[in-house]
Formats: structure tokens, sequence, C-alpha cells
């Protein structure tokens, strides 16, 4: 069983209002659940749609075909409509939008006029309640019961009052009982059997990434906002009283890494986010970072540029951006997950790298991974890692001398609490000594250059995981990727293993650039027939950095650089191209 519903309308219409409620009651049933969204940048007007998959097993990509088209508008009806399955079916109110064109290729049966505005206000009392029509109306074609969409609306609406709420299950049952009675046409059978009922957690990356922070002890967190991570601001800030966070809207990017890192040389974990615009607005800091030791993490959202580009739309273009970006020379540690879960512990362990070598950390990520919601059964608290790197109370007061960016074997210098002890704790952005004075000489100018770089990068190097291998253990085929597009790779190597022996390396830790001293994955590359690397970017930007850290050059490549990411059947036929 693998059913997908696009709701499709102008913004401002409640798109993404229908499609979160569905989501959470396919995955409160049990099912595994992926969505994504399309949509511009604009409050009114336009065209936005919202996709779910749901499905008895993993899902990780989305589909083609639609199998319930929620049409709040004509155009999605004119865009979609050829995007239905064979047993797809069409959900409109004519009074709305009017009376379709009948498509040659679409039957009339596979619409069903339901009238929203009429069933909320019939039954709900309030027109803006059609939403919640149609919410329950998709329940109805699909024939599942209602139980946990009312229990949804409830928690919703707790603090509406009871009319508000009976208004609103009223109107949802309106909508399920016209959908079961009059799709006459409907063949849904959404398959609960091997279900455990067990809810799953749905979740987008943005949210992972703000709860992987909180769970890494993250105290402080600055940013101006800008898609896509603004909803990490979004979330800390709902939790800031709960866990004890300063969340701090800044009034540019450049304050708002500074303050990251004021916060941090005091004392707090720290984090800030932006995209690729307010990213280059840091690099300053972020070198100021570097030359100071001071930890910071950094969440980086890549959308198509240059300039404003697309703001709502997707791109893996910010890769060689990350890694080469800020004057000077220094080690960053680069991560970019695939998934939420992948999301939460990367967040961890880019604190946790942080702290412990004092330098900056950059979580890429993109506005698909962030839009999109994917189901876990749980993130396991027992897997964060957390270590107080930093001297404090006693353990700084008994120390007989302190220096700040002293020399070490390691390049890594123990690292004060201002103020927490008698010990000076001073830095600068000018080269300095181990004090933490400026210098002009030149050997204290290299030995602080090995310290920072040559020491420290070979350590931090060792963290790196290797890639993932999915798939044939000797393949002929292997599709490489990094980033978002670990679950569309996912599913094309399950749906091409039917008829060839196929893999796919995915990278998440970047750089450092991992070894192959855990996993050979050079090896079965150099083994394999074809190799294919896939990217959203127009340059091939991992496949360059791939070839410069390890001299492997890849066959085959597929680029995508319109703003929209893969569907897997869209994948799934560039790669068969490729293989041809």
């Amino acid at each position: 069983m693998d059913y997908s519903i696009k709701i499709g309308g102008e913004a401002g219409q409640g798109i993404q209002t229908v499609g979160d409620t569905l989501a959470k009651v396919f995955s409160r049933t049990g099912f595994h659940v992926f969505t994504n969204q399309d949509y511009e940048s604009r409050v009114r007007g336009g065209h936005n749609f919202y996709q779910i998959r749901f499905s008895d097993k993993p899902v990780m990509a989305s589909r083609d075909k639609v199998d319930i088209l929620v049409a709040l508008d004509k155009e999605s009806m004119e865009r979609h409509g050829k995007e239905l399955s064979a047993i797809g079916q069409i959900m409109y109110d004519a009074t709305a939008i009017g009376i379709p064109a009948p498509k040659s290729q679409i039957p009339a049966a596979n619409y069903l006029d339901i009238p929203f505005t009429k069933l909320a206000e019939e039954s709900g009392g309030s027109k803006i309640m059609a939403n919640t029509v149609a919410t329950g109306a998709v329940l109805g074609m699909l024939g599942m019961d209602m139980d946990i969409l009312i229990a949804i609306i409830k928690d919703t609406f707790k603090n509406k009052g009871e009319h508000v709420i009976d208004s609103n299950i009223s109107a949802a049952m309106a909508g399920h009982d016209f959908a079961m009675k009059n799709c006459m046409k409907c063949s849904f059978s959404p398959n609960t059997a091997g279900l455990s009922f067990k809810p799953k957690m749905l979740i987008n990356s943005v949210e992972a990434i703000g709860l992987g922070a909180i769970a890494s002890g993250c105290k402080f967190y600055s940013a101006y906002p800008m898609t896509p991570s603004t909803g990490i601001m979004n979330y800390i800030a709902g939790k800031e009283k709960e866990f004890g966070i300063i969340v701090e809207q800044a009034e540019d990017e450049i304050s708002a890494i500074n303050m990251a890192l004021g916060a941090s040389f005091a004392g707090a974990r720290a984090m800030t986010g932006t995209a690729g615009g307010g990213f280059a607005l840091m690099v300053e800091g972020l070198s100021l970072s570097a030359m100071t030791e001071t930890p910071v993490v950094i969440a980086l959202g890549q959308r198509p540029a240059p300039a404003t580009g697309f703001p709502t739309r997707t791109e893996q273009g910010d890769l060689l951006f990350a890694l080469h970006t800020a004057h000077g020379e220094f080690p960053r540690i680069v991560f970019a997950p695939g998934t939420p879960e992948q999301a939460f512990y990367l967040t961890n362990k880019a604190f946790d790298l942080a702290e412990k070598y004092q330098v900056p950390a950059i979580i890429i990520f993109d506005q698909y991974l962030s839009d999109s919601e994917w189901t876990f059964e749980e993130f396991v608290p027992e897997k964060i890692k957390y270590t107080d790197y930093r001297l404090r109370g006693d353990a700084f007061k008994n120390l007989k001398e302190y220096k700040r960016h002293a020399y070490t074997d390691t390049g890594v210098s123990p690292m004060g609490i201002p103020g927490d002890a008698e010990h000076l704790v001073v830095t600068d952005s000018d080269e300095h000594d181990e004090e933490g004075h400026i210098v002009e000489d030149a050997e204290t100018r290299i030995k602080m250059v090995d310290k920072r770089l040559f020491k420290k990068l070979p350590l931090i190097k060792r963290e790196m995981e290797p890639p993932v291998l999915y798939g044939d253990n000797k393949p002929e085929v292997i599709i490489t990727g990094w980033g978002s597009n670990y679950g569309i790779m996912k599913e094309a190597v399950d749906e091409l293993s039917k008829s060839r022996r196929i893999a796919m390396l995915h990278f998440s830790e970047i750089y450092p650039f991992p070894s192959t001293d855990r996993f050979d994955y050079l090896n079965i590359l150099k083994n394999a027939k074809t190799t294919i690397c896939i990217e959203n970017n127009a340059t091939g930007q991992f496949a360059r950095l791939m070839r410069a850290e390890t001299g492997y050059s890849f066959n085959k490549f597929i680029n995508r650089y319109d703003g929209r990411p893969f569907t897997l059947e869209e994948l799934v036929k560039e790669i068969k191209i490729r293989l041809s």
C-alpha cells in the first residue's frame, strides 16, 4: 500500500493546514509518512502545493503519481490533473472554482464535487471551516475512521472553547460522510493489517536541528530570519523558557554571528543560522571564530542563488562556499544531513566537535530537507553526547597558571570561562601569543598556524564517519550523493535493484573529508563499472570536492538546478538514461 495526496491552491488558502493535519493523522495511525511542499515567495496568490505520501512501508521521497488531488483552485486541477494515478480522484468545490472542463484522459467519474463551503456553513457555522471539511473528506475517500482527526481537532482548538471544537468536528464529519456516500469510484484501502498502531514521530529537519541543539546544551541562539533557516529559530524560541535558552533576533547576520561568538566566549554553547545570502555577511565572523578559537555552530540553509534567487526553492549550491569561505586558512567542520534523524544527531556532533576542538562547525541543508517531514519511531537520547570541555569553577580557580592559547600536543588549549577565576582570559582577532596578546614576530605566527591548523585538522578528520553504503555489496553501478538526496537515492536503489547490481554511497560528514581507514569506499567505486554523482546544482560541487580530496572522478553525472527536488520516477529515469 502506497498512496500520495496532493493539496493545491493559492497562498493563503490553508493548504499547509490541511496537509499538516492529514500527515499527523497518518503518522499517528502508524503509517510511514513523507511530505514535501512547493510554494512561491508571496503571501497571497500564486500556486502552491503540499504533497503527502503514506505507506505501510518506509517512504523517503515523493512520487509523480497522485491518488487524491484536493484542488482548492482551478489551476491546481489544470496543473496536476495529469498526475492522477489509475485509481486517482480529484476533489473540488464547484461553487468555489467552477465546473471543471473534463480532461480527455480523466474520466468524469474521477471528479468528485464536494461543497466545502456549504457543508462548513451548514455543519460548522462558518465558511472558514471549509478546509476542515476537506480534511474529513480525504479520510472519507480513504475509508478511514475519524477518531484520530477528532483528537487532533480537540488538541488544536483546546484554547478556543467547546463551541469552536464542536463546530470543527461537525465540519470534518460532514466532509467525511459526504465523501463516503458520494465517491462511488473510490477504491482506496489503506492496509493497517501489519501496523503496530504505535504513533510515529513526524518531524522536519529544521525542527530536528533545533531539537538537536537543545539536546546538546545550546543556551544561546541568534539569527536574522531568512528562509530556509528561520524554522530553527522559531522552534528553539518556542522552547526557550522550558530549557533556559536565550533566543535573539538580530538586526542582521553580522550581528547574529558576533552575538553567538560573544555568548560562546562567555561560556555558553551558542549557535546561529542563516541562508546563503546571510552567510555571505557572516564570513568575517567565521574567521574571527577561527582566530580566537571560539566554538560556534552555524546552520546554513541552501536555496537557489546568486543574490535572492528563488527564496522558497531548493538547491545544493553552497557546498564549496561553506568549505572555502572566510579569509585565511583554518579548520572547520561541515556536516550535510540527509534526513531529519541525521540532522538531529549531526547537530549534536557539530556541537561536541566544535567545543572539543574550538572550531566553527557548519550544518548545511537545503529548502527541500527543511520543508520535508518524515516519520521515525523515536530519537534515542542515550546516543546524545555531552561533554563540557571548558574550565569552570574550582577546576579553573585551582590552576597555577593559565594561557588561553597555550601550545599543546593536540593544538587544543584550555578554554576558561571569564570571571570564573582570577586568571585573565584574553584573546584577539590579531595574531597573538599563548596568553592572547598581539604579536608581530614570524616565529609565533608559524607556531600558531601550526597549532590551529596542522595539529587540529588530522584529529578532527579521525572523527569523521565514512559514507553510508546501501544496496549490493559488490555493485556494478554506484550512485553517489550528499545531503538531502539520501531518501530519493535509497528508494531509487530499491527500484533499480530488481534488474541490476546497484548500490548508493551517501555522504553526510563532508569535511574534513572522511578517510578510507574504516571503510574503503574508493575501492568500491573503482571496482564498479558505472559511477554516477547526483547533485542538485549545476557544476557538480561534490564531485569536484571528491576529485580534489581523493583523486577519484565519477564517470556519469546527474545535475538538477531548476529549484525543484527529484521525484522517485524522475531520478530512476535519469539513472536509466545514464546506463543506456
